[in-house]
């Protein structure tokens, strides 16, 4: 495939049709889905001033082109609406760039010798951070263990003169040194905050690992507001990844006040990489004193709007953390973690409801989805509109089976993330044990089939960024040994897309302006090498991004 501009030829064979005004971009040669039902595929595009001028047949689309339009000859491959993360976490995604990665250790000793190294070339003193271990993704449990967990003495031993913090996978964990709990003044008499949890022993030593609110003890160490440099640099870092992966647009899932004035300064300077459309994660009383008469939408040329107020209600499956209805299947003495109680969950329903604001809540485990149902039904029944609000519940992992048709039923939306299925998968059933999993977790075709909602992300850097890759999962929900994790729950291809298009749109109150290919919306374009919507299943994943196209300009090319 190649970038080319048109040459006389094909202008002359157009040449009978009227001309129109010049188009900055052309896109033809290839199959385009447009997510527009009114006319769902079409041979070509045309883009002029950021927007879409006109999406037709190649003769009606040829009368744009002109001496200086570029032209795409896309050579078969498919054309999508641009790319939607509908949940993730903008600034951890450079963030995590910057630090150890642990996604892919095969064992706490290997995490043991990356930091060894890591200390051995920075002065005594400087933190260590990591992120991505998975200590259910092991070849082995560390010995000893709490329930798979590591004593942190192994870490303390190869770095006695640098504080260390890696934080689980999934950001609701954290393992550190010794030096770090000692600067925390965490020692075993140490009680656990509301909503964390300092992992001990049977004897009450703390092992150094530190469940949701218990790493905040240690991260209040760390600069937790960096610098504009370093959030510059995180913006680059994370835009870069997202261009790679054909992302357009990307909810952040939680954003301080002071974060968005700065990317508030960079959508208007036209120095955002995407689109960002950000969640507000701040207290209630911050959020009370700064939310009168606060507004950003559509900044820079709607690269920046702020529109949702962030909670996290639980934490995560994975780090035991989930707030279930019933014990954990592998761990009977515990049901998780409440982080926000409902009272405060209430308080931010009402100040969403007060200022125009979609409330979006972190929810994995069926209790914390019930409860976090139960005070959006109670705040939205106070205004008229309350089902057209679009309040989300992010992630709606693991439902209690009489909670599904609620989401439909209330309007909310269910901001799901696909390749947590597979990624989890191969543990879930040892958490909840076989009935729980089948009937309750990752409900999409059920979510679906009740009428609601499914804006598909990555939650990103939890996950890696790839679209494809979640994609595969929605269509299949096989696991990478080749088994499937209870396939009757799969979407279709249509639906998969729509979730990363038009309904991630739609979640945002963004449908309007994006999520589909239609003459006046946004000229956000995704270009893939293969037609995932056509090729076998295990084809999907050698799917390549060949160009990710953002206001009409090619902000990526895989050539």
């Amino acid at each position: 495939m190649k970038r080319f501009w048109i040459v006389v030829a094909v202008l002359s064979l157009l040449a009978c049709a009227p001309v129109e005004e010049p188009a900055d971009l052309v896109l033809m040669g290839g199959r385009i889905v447009t997510m527009d039902s009114e006319n769902p595929e079409a041979e070509a595009l045309a883009a002029r001033g950021g927007e879409l001028v006109a999406v037709g047949s190649e003769k009606a689309i040829g009368k744009f082109i002109g001496p200086d339009t570029e032209v795409i000859d896309l050579s078969g491959a498919l054309a999508v609406p641009g790319l939607i993360d509908a949940h993730a976490h903008f600034l951890s995604v450079g963030r995590a760039k910057m630090q150890l990665d642990l996604r892919s250790v095969a064992d706490f000793d290997e995490i043991v010798a990356i930091v060894e190294e890591a200390v051995a070339a920075v002065e005594p003193g400087q933190w260590i951070l990591g992120r991505g271990w998975h200590q259910e993704k092991w070849t082995h449990a560390p010995e000893p263990n709490v329930s798979g967990l590591p004593y942190h003495n192994a870490l303390s031993a190869v770095s006695p003169d640098n504080p260390v913090m890696l934080t689980h996978a999934s950001g609701h964990a954290a393992m550190v040194n010794g030096l770090a709990l000692e600067l925390a003044g965490i020692d075993d008499r140490t009680p656990d905050p509301p909503g964390g949890e300092i992992v001990r022993d049977a004897r009450g030593r703390a092992i150094g690992v530190l469940r949701e609110t218990a790493e905040d003890l240690v991260s209040a160490k760390l600069d937790r507001e960096w610098d504009e440099a370093t959030v510059r640099r995180m913006v680059e870092l994370a835009g870069a990844q997202c261009l790679a992966d054909g992302i357009t647009s990307f909810q952040d899932a939680g954003s301080s006040f002071r974060q968005v004035e700065l990317l508030e300064r960079m959508a208007e300077a036209g120095e955002l990489p995407i689109r960002l459309w950000v969640m507000l994660a701040e207290d209630n009383q911050a959020l009370a004193e700064r939310l009168p008469g606060y507004k950003v939408r559509h900044a820079g040329g709607a690269f920046l709007t702020v529109g949702g107020i962030k909670r996290w209600i639980d934490g995560a499956l994975g780090s035991h953390g989930a707030w279930m209805l019933e014990p954990y299947s592998d761990l009977s003495e515990s049901t998780g973690l409440n982080i926000v109680p409902p009272d405060e969950l209430r308080e931010s329903a009402r100040l969403a409801v007060e200022h125009g604001l979609q409330l979006c809540s972190h929810a994995i485990g069926d209790r914390a989805n019930r409860v976090t149902l139960d005070v959006y039904e109670e705040a939205l029944a106070t205004v008229p509109d309350g089902r057209d609000r679009r309040w989300r519940v992010e992630h709606a992992q693991h439902l209690a089976p009489e909670d599904i048709t609620r989401f439909g039923e209330l309007g909310v939306i269910a901001a799901m993330q696909p390749i947590h299925c597979t990624s989890d998968g191969p543990w879930v059933v040892l958490r909840l044990g076989e009935e729980r999993a089948e009937s309750g977790a990752y409900m999409w075709r059920s979510l679906l089939d009740s009428g609601a909602v499914i804006a598909s992300g990555t939650d990103a850097p939890v996950e890696a960024v790839d679209p494809i890759a979640s994609y595969h999962a929605a269509v299949t929900r096989q696991l990478p040994d080749g088994a499937f994790f209870y396939p009757g729950q799969v979407m279709t291809r249509e639906e998969a897309l729509r979730a990363r298009t038009l309904d991630a749109a739609y979640a945002a109150f963004e449908e309007d302006i994006k999520g589909s290919l239609e003459a006046g919306k946004l000229a956000d374009v995704t270009v893939l090498s293969k037609d995932i919507l056509t090729v076998p299943d295990d084809e999907i994943l050698d799917t390549r991004v060949l160009y990710t196209i953002v206001g009409g300009e090619v902000r990526y090319s895989a050539n």
